[in-house]
């Protein structure tokens, strides 16, 4: 891929991205730093509920702007296709411990998933029978979109999938997936998608995948502080979902303090069981905002210039690239890396050593992970290379 330098001129400054003036950060994957944006309108919470408390507020009408925003970036809908949850994990746990499963049911997962794709999965196989099938991950680090489909029988209702996996950096075709679920003779087979590695770096469209369920947190390409991320439900399928929590705010007529109508709320509203967290999304919506109003393509093309040079620049330094980078569908904003000869330091000194140097990437699973973000510029990537041992 060619760098087009006058493309990532465009690219924000220390005034929307403060920490360009303190690192070189290439950990998006991990915990991002929030944007610009994002802590001002943690600051504009915080003065507000200092002299005001909620009067006059109109904190819950930028809730729904929030949702609306949040279901432009991945095309749902609409806004009521989106549940604002505390992390990844709880969005999946709405789909796990919301179906009505029935013993012999199966769910596919990989063996390479980050555990908030597995261990709830592995609490209901104990719990209540149901079958877990792991794909496993081809040795160049791939998940066979083949393997999935062949691994997909008449008793599937679910493929929890990463669409981006944590330590390989593989983005999955996910449309043939869907097809074959929704074309099962049940007719109960549902894609269910850990999002938190492609939303806000990637084009996500929920519509053309075929995805009914999707969680991702908006601590990491999302731009947004911890703690406060979206679930996005198929609005026909909601109503098959049992909360995990049943709440005030869960209900129709939730207002309606005193008169205990126990009628649970039709769409995504349902699995909001209490008080949002107001201060999480003012902030996640501000760096959403700033994501759409950049364009996610724009910011995609930005990021796969700067993971090209990465992966151009680093054999020089001694080091392959373990993620899948040959075809473009399946690349992603993480790049996978490690030495090609024992002359290097131990693995865990060389995140310390350019730590010290106010570089950041991430030690995963035995293998160094670099993730730059579409504000990162090409001359931090050359940073990088020229500190590597």
């Amino acid at each position: 891929m060619s760098h087009d330098s006058s493309q990532l001129a465009a690219c924000p400054g220390s005034d929307v991205f403060p920490i360009l003036d303190e690192m070189a950060f290439f950990n998006h994957a991990g915990v991002a730093p929030i944007s610009g944006p994002a802590a001002d309108a943690l600051a504009q919470y915080a003065a507000r509920a200092a002299s005001h408390a909620y009067v006059d507020s109109g904190w819950y009408r930028r809730v729904r702007e929030v949702k609306r925003a949040a279901a432009t970036l991945i095309n749902a809908r609409g806004e009521h296709e989106i549940a604002f949850v505390p992390n990844t994990t709880a969005g999946l746990a709405q789909v796990v411990y919301g179906l009505n499963w029935q013993r012999g049911d199966n769910v596919v997962i990989t063996n390479v998933e980050y555990p908030a794709n597995r261990y709830p999965w592995q609490d209901i196989q104990q719990r209540l029978g149901v079958d877990l099938i792991e794909v496993p991950q081809q040795p160049d680090g791939r998940i066979d979109v083949d393997d999935v489909l062949d691994a997909i029988t008449d008793r599937t209702r679910v493929v929890s999938l990463s669409h981006v996996q944590f330590a390989s950096g593989h983005r999955i075709d996910l449309k043939p997936i869907s097809d074959t679920l929704h074309q099962l003779p049940s007719g109960r087979g549902y894609l269910c998608v850990d999002a938190i590695q492609s939303v806000g770096v990637l084009p996500v469209d929920v519509q053309a995948m075929g995805i009914d369920f999707l969680s991702a947190d908006g601590h990491k390409w999302m731009l947004g502080p911890e703690g406060c991320g979206i679930f996005y439900c198929h609005e026909d399928l909601a109503p098959l979902l049992r909360p995990t929590i049943v709440g005030w705010m869960c209900m129709v007529d939730a207002q309606n303090f005193g008169d205990y109508r126990f009628e649970l709320l039709p769409d995504a509203r349902r699995f909001e069981p209490g008080s949002y967290n107001i201060p999480g999304i003012y902030a996640l919506g501000a760096s959403i905002d700033l994501l759409l109003e950049t364009g996610i393509d724009k910011v995609w093309a930005r990021i796969e210039s700067l993971t090209a040079r990465l992966c151009e620049r680093l054999p020089e330094k001694g080091y392959r690239v373990f993620s899948p980078r040959d075809h473009a569908d399946e690349r992603s904003g993480i790049v996978i890396f490690e030495p090609t000869d024992d002359a290097k330091p131990p693995l865990p000194q060389i995140v310390t050593q350019l730590q010290q140097q106010g570089i950041v990437i991430a030690l995963r699973e035995g293998r160094l992970r670099a993730s730059p973000h579409y504000y990162n510029r090409l001359e931090q990537i050359d940073r990088l290379i020229d500190a590597l041992p």
